[in-house]
């Protein structure tokens, strides 16, 4: 394994997941959030943003082992293989971690398929970052 292109993908894609956390959760969803915050479901803002030291770990730890995967499976197979993977991931832990938080909180069901489609996308230009850096060295 290339250790080099390892970190390298997983320091781009923590800084890909840290952009797209924040255009999604404080951007795009951030209405809906709002108005579920009467539920009494969801931290206020203040009080998150006093455990945003966890989400830095939460997002380092998650894009290592998406890379680290990515190269114990690598197939050379470009792009597709990047987009599949993404896909496979969606459906590993988005698609689980989604419907946990619907089970567990009472959150409504649109938060389920809102964070699994923006989780999919996600995870598909974290496939496609990781599929363009990591490329084993050729002996």
């Amino acid at each position: 394994m290339d250790w080099k292109k390892i970190i390298l993908a997983a320091v781009i894609i923590f800084v890909a997941l840290a952009l797209t956390e924040f255009i999604i959760h404080s951007g795009i969803l951030s209405g809906a959030y709002k108005a579920a915050e009467p539920l009494g479901k969801f931290r206020p803002a203040g009080e998150i943003m006093c455990y945003i030291w966890v989400k830095i770990i939460i997002g380092i730890v998650f894009s290592f082992f998406f890379v680290f995967i990515f190269a114990k499976g690598y197939e050379g197979k470009g792009l597709m293989e990047g987009i599949r993977y993404g896909i496979y991931i969606t459906c590993f832990f988005t698609f689980v971690m989604a419907y946990t938080q619907f089970v567990i909180y009472g959150i409504p069901y649109s938060f389920v398929w809102y964070w699994i489609i923006s989780g999919l996308i996600q995870n598909v230009i974290f496939g496609i970052i990781a599929a363009l850096i990591y490329k084993p060295k050729t002996v």
